[in-house]
């Protein structure tokens, strides 16, 4: 393989897996020989080797053989660098960027600021203790952590925050990053031995966000300097901002002391959209489009069939009225309904309702007024127990799930306990008509 489709496969990864990741785990590869099927890189550290092959493994291989490469396997080395070699490396690192600006980890999307944070029932309280931290001034909580699924506003809260922090108090050191950003920060910190200047940047800060926390669970020395650092912040009434896709509580592998940290301050989840939320996105966004498109007119009723169907998250029904204005222009055609099925056909398919037990688990511990970690939690008493069974039903029955991973899900329970609990539901529902109706009520809910 030449280093020019390399390059390419390069340029592929790039698009493909975002700039932050790219530039945190991609660009420190050195394609080194594609021999029998195996293609070699060295890589400064066995660490970085390792999380590449775990993480991004399938996509290089994918690109390479999109390349004309035959590629079965990769392989990752650490060279014994000659002292002239150690030297360059050491300054092709030391050319980078330090971090040592205001924003060191990711820049801020300017179109992701409060004014344009489209608010709703699902992500009310988000929001309004979002506001509350940006506002600056006593810390009420802290941190403030923020979690729920992809699309629905995490980053997009943080993001304002960090525009409004900095807008109030120009001066003020506000620090934002994602998780993986931290990690590759502190290995690389570990090799050039510049642990203290990791320090230094860390703990001067005013105001840390880290994004996607979830990323540094299971890693144990990443774990160990990220509770130093947040202990050193929170007492130095520093503010921490920190988004995960679940609680803290649920998140696997991640240790008990930074659990409890995190679970301190201010815990908010924030829900999948509903009906209403989401049409008022793309009555906000169609404003925007009619100034790119002038004239395009758009059907009623296309933004509610929009809003019915498309129910996964914001970022895909954003994606989906982009692609349809865009289409719409291109064949100078109005927006109807036919036109919008005809050119949407493979996101609607897409979008036929898909229940996840996350989902479920969370419609379940609202309708009983419970909350989700004592109902997927170890607790035995029927006021869990019941709406426990209730959910595992309604997970056989909604969703692809086997009963082994429907188990996981629930505390990391047996499938025979999963099998136990929708048997007891199939009886119950014959002879109770207060859990056939609580049935039929979040079947509905859950198929909206």
């Amino acid at each position: 393989m030449t280093n020019d489709i390399w390059a390419k496969v390069l340029t592929a990864l790039k698009g493909a897996l975002g700039a932050n990741s790219f530039s945190s785990w991609i660009e420190p590869l050195e394609f080194s020989q594609l021999a029998g099927g195996v293609a070699t890189f060295h890589v400064p550290t066995n660490f970085i080797g390792n999380y590449v092959s775990q993480n991004f493994g399938d996509q290089i291989i994918y690109h390479l053989n999109q390349h004309g490469q035959n590629v079965q396997r990769l392989q990752f080395d650490v060279p014994k660098l000659t002292k002239p070699a150690a030297q360059k490396q050491t300054e092709r690192v030391a050319s980078k960027p330090s971090g040592d600006d205001e924003i060191a980890g990711s820049p801020l999307d300017a179109r992701f600021t409060f004014d344009t944070f489209i608010v709703g029932k699902p992500n009310e309280l988000a929001h309004a203790a979002a506001r509350r931290v940006a506002e600056g001034g006593p810390i009420t909580f802290n941190p403030l952590f923020l979690y729920g699924g992809v699309g629905l506003g995490k980053t997009h809260l943080m993001h304002a925050i960090a525009h409004e922090l900095k807008q109030r108090s120009p001066g003020l050191n506000v620090l934002y990053l994602s998780a993986e950003q931290f990690m590759y920060r502190f290995i690389t910190a570990l090799r050039e031995r510049k642990m203290m200047d990791f320090k230094q940047l860390f703990r001067s800060v005013d105001v840390l966000m880290v994004d996607d926390v979830q990323f540094i669970a299971g890693k144990d020395s990443t774990q160990e300097e990220f509770f130093h650092t947040f202990n050193a912040l929170v007492d130095g009434q520093k503010q921490i901002i920190i988004s995960a896709d679940r609680a803290p509580g649920e998140i696997k592998d991640l240790e008990e002391r930074i659990k409890s940290r995190l679970q301190c301050g201010l815990v908010v989840d924030l829900h999948p959209t509903d009906y209403e939320l989401r049409l008022s996105v793309l009555q906000s966004k169609v404003a925007y489009y009619a100034a790119q498109y002038p004239g395009l007119q758009i059907a009623d009723g296309v933004l509610e069939f929009l809003a019915h169907r498309i129910t996964t998250n914001v970022r895909v029904l954003e994606g989906a009225l982009t692609r349809l204005f865009a289409f719409a222009s291109l064949v100078g055609r109005e927006i109807t309904l036919e036109l919008t099925q005809d050119c949407l056909s493979d996101v609607l398919k897409a979008s036929d309702r898909k229940v996840t037990v996350e989902e479920i688990q969370r419609k379940v511990s609202e309708h009983y007024n419970i909350r989700l970690s004592d109902m997927i939690g170890p607790k035995r008493v029927r006021n869990y127990a019941r709406p426990r069974q209730m959910a595992m039903y309604l997970a056989k029955h909604m969703t692809s799930r086997s009963l082994p991973e429907i188990g996981r899900r629930f505390g990391g329970r047996d499938h025979t306990t999963v099998m136990h609990g929708v048997r007891k539901i199939e009886e119950l529902k014959a002879l109770d008509s207060q859990i056939a109706d609580d049935l039929e009520l979040l079947r509905r809910a859950l198929s909206e």
